[in-house]
């Protein structure tokens, strides 16, 4: 038989930001306008990317997929964040942190190969535009989509069983704002030796693995953009590459400097501004990146409000002309009486 988890914690403490205590009603309202901002604006690309015919291209079907999946990554942090800033700490049971621990690896970890796939997109599009409509179809979008979901699916598990294995007997009080790795182990009675050598192992098979493929599609693109001749092409190109690398490198850096360190712990008050970055910055600037500064995906919102916006005023100039003709009927009927 393997050995069993003989854990007597029941439950843990999430002390999230109590050395500030006195900020916590503003952090609660900062936190939150990110939050409802990082949820609306990837709504707002999945909805245009579905309903818009010129949207539909391998590039924004990426992005649609990374809006979900942003929006999930979020919302498996924030509320727990939320509910810990309004009540000044929270408890959350063993197994409702393992949840959480889960999805948390599963979300991060999808979002790093669909961010490796995005960037191989973008360098068949740019670095070979004339074979790039056969080598990413439709059907291969979906593939490398369904396969960057199930791979994430697989790396979230690892370290979700090895920390369920864990004995924690001690202090239940996690000096963090949600179930994470570094803090979790801080608090096992039994060794953690193997289990800090799998999550190291793991992170740099997905992220530093991840951000080199990365990495080197954006170079490759780079040497690209050099040969283009007009200086306004390149300077353009480069502002598009430049904020999207700016992105990824956050992402992957804050991710690298929490899990790929091992046998080093920093300070329980710098992870959690490390976390801050990839729990909350990225899934708010990815919309805005990839989206909002994209020339086509403008030109569809305009389209979009300018539809809205007219059929709003046939909906007005209709019901104003409706109440003229009521009012007429009405002082007819009573000059005839």
């Amino acid at each position: 038989m393997g050995p069993q988890n003989t854990s007597s914690v029941t439950e843990f403490q999430l002390l999230g930001f109590q050395c500030l205590l006195e900020w916590q009603t503003l952090l609660f309202a900062i936190f939150l306008c990110i939050y409802l901002i990082t949820v609306a604006g990837n709504m707002v690309i999945i909805i245009m990317v579905s309903q818009d015919p010129h949207l539909h291209t391998p590039m924004f079907m990426f992005l649609k997929y990374l809006s979900l999946l942003e929006i999930l990554y979020t919302s498996t942090i924030m509320p727990w964040l939320l509910d810990n800033l309004s009540s000044r700490g929270h408890t959350i049971s063993f197994s409702a942190c393992m949840v959480q621990l889960y999805f948390f690896v599963f979300f991060g970890a999808t979002e790093c190969f669909l961010l490796a796939t995005m960037a191989y997109d973008r360098y068949l599009a740019i670095c070979s535009p004339l074979h790039y409509s056969s080598l990413m179809s439709a059907d291969t979008c979906t593939r490398l989509v369904a396969l960057c979901w199930l791979a994430g699916v697989g790396t979230g598990f690892l370290p979700s069983l090895t920390i369920c294995r864990l004995d924690f007997c001690g202090p239940n009080q996690i000096n963090h704002f949600f179930c994470d790795l570094p803090p979790l182990m801080q608090l096992a009675c039994s060794s953690i030796h193997s289990t800090e050598l799998l999550i190291f192992i793991l992170s740099i098979a997905v992220l530093c693995v991840c951000f080199f493929l990365t990495l080197l599609s954006y170079v490759s693109i780079v040497s690209s953009i050099l040969r283009i001749p007009s200086a306004a092409g390149r300077t353009k190109a480069f502002s598009t590459c430049g904020s999207h690398l700016a992105v990824v490198t956050i992402y992957y850096g804050t991710m690298i400097s929490m899990y790929v360190r091992p046998n080093v712990h920093l300070s329980p008050e710098a992870n959690k501004v490390i976390s801050v970055f990839y729990t909350v910055v990225t899934p708010l600037l990815n919309p805005v990146i990839y989206s909002l500064r994209n020339r086509d995906f403008k030109r569809a919102m305009r389209a979009a409000m300018e539809r809205k916006c007219s059929s709003y005023r046939v909906r007005v100039r209709g019901g104003i002309f409706i109440r003229q003709q009521s009012l007429g009927r009405h002082m007819e009927e009573h000059s005839h009486e």
